[in-house]
């Protein structure tokens, strides 16, 4: 669940939604159909979208019950953190009930997946800031390589008022509502903030509902120049026995801060000039885990063989849609590579 129509693939590439705000929410799920109406007036909105994107996940793979569950976060469920300290401060520290800080935890959605599912199975939460999805994938690489048959893997962000008031003096936002389809051309620092939720199933096999398959992950953490990017993406292509040109489409995390979507100008301009680019933060803003929504696009494209118009940074047209490349960076600080190719 993201501020776009994310749920479905047939409804997303069908043309993206237009905001003028001064950050995107998601879009709510319909959660009769997933969970409790009593249960669910418990659960945060990121619990909620954890439980309906994660069940989704697991419906189109035929999973049941998966081997394991791994979420990456870099804030948790601030929403329900602001609860429990405001009521701290409203009670004099007195008369608390428990619930927003049972539920303010970082580990709550995993947690509350595994309730949903009665699965008794390893169960962890990655919070590594710009590299928790990042994190979370690689855990998830790790135990299928070990033996384990299926992963449920996702990343979850929320943004509330308080924090984004909060984070905004940083400079790390607009300062004023902006428009998400003009976000692209921003000629101003800052991003414009999201949140989202995305959920996979990670299989060690190949299954007729594969829709692509997971090469690789690359973290690279404040990089010491742009020369550094550019010789760890060759060096993570050749580990992956590709070469640039392998790759058909590229997916950059621009979002519309100028100090730093040069970089990614830059980066495919010396690498990528002939390729069709794409981007992805002007549907769903920037937050510390939108890589995950990144790895569902393009694990949309490559199975579908279509790219929406919405998300093209260029005019080119590929031959074919068989390796995909993501790159993206959190301000600069945490930078990473995916690289995704079609089921063979």
């Amino acid at each position: 669940m993201t501020p776009q129509n994310t749920l479905n693939f047939d409804e997303f590439k069908n043309g993206m939604l237009i905001y003028t705000e001064e950050f995107l929410q998601s879009v709510k799920p319909e959660l009769k159909d997933y969970v409790k109406p009593a249960d669910a007036r418990r659960m945060s909105k990121t619990v909620k979208n954890g439980i309906v994107t994660s069940y989704e996940a697991l419906k189109q793979a035929g999973v049941e019950n998966p081997d394991a569950i791994i979420v990456g976060t870099g804030l948790g469920i601030v929403t329900d953190t602001e609860k429990f300290l405001e009521s701290m401060l409203d009670n004099n520290e007195q008369f608390l009930t428990p619930t927003s800080f049972i539920q303010s935890t970082h580990n709550t959605v995993a947690a509350q997946i595994a309730l949903n599912l009665k699965c008794h199975n390893y169960n962890f939460t990655y919070v590594n800031r710009g590299f928790s999805f990042e994190s979370a994938l690689l855990d998830a690489q790790m135990h299928l390589e070990e033996g384990k048959k299926n992963v449920l893997i996702g990343g979850a962000d929320e943004m509330s008022r308080h924090y984004f008031d909060i984070n905004k003096k940083t400079g790390w936002w607009k300062t004023q509502p902006f428009n998400n389809q003009d976000l692209l051309k921003s000629n101003s620092p800052g991003a414009l903030c999201g949140e989202g939720v995305s959920f996979f199933v990670l299989s060690a096999e190949k299954k007729t509902s594969s829709q692509a398959c997971f090469k690789a992950v690359k973290m690279i953490y404040k990089p010491a120049s742009e020369k550094v990017i550019n010789d760890e993406l060759k060096h993570f292509l050749s580990e992956n026995n590709s070469s640039l040109n392998d790759i058909d489409l590229i997916l950059v995390g621009k979002n519309g801060d100028n100090r730093f979507d040069p970089i990614y100008d830059r980066f495919l301009g010396l690498n990528f000039s002939d390729k069709t680019a794409c981007a992805f933060k002007h549907l769903t803003g920037e937050y510390h885990t939108a890589s995950a929504f990144a790895f569902w696009l393009a694990a949309n494209i490559i199975k579908t063989k279509e790219i929406p118009e919405f998300i093209k940074l260029n005019d080119k047209s590929p031959d074919k849609i068989k390796n995909i490349l993501i790159y993206n960076h959190y301000f600069n600080i945490n930078h990473n590579f995916f690289l995704l190719s079609d089921v063979d």
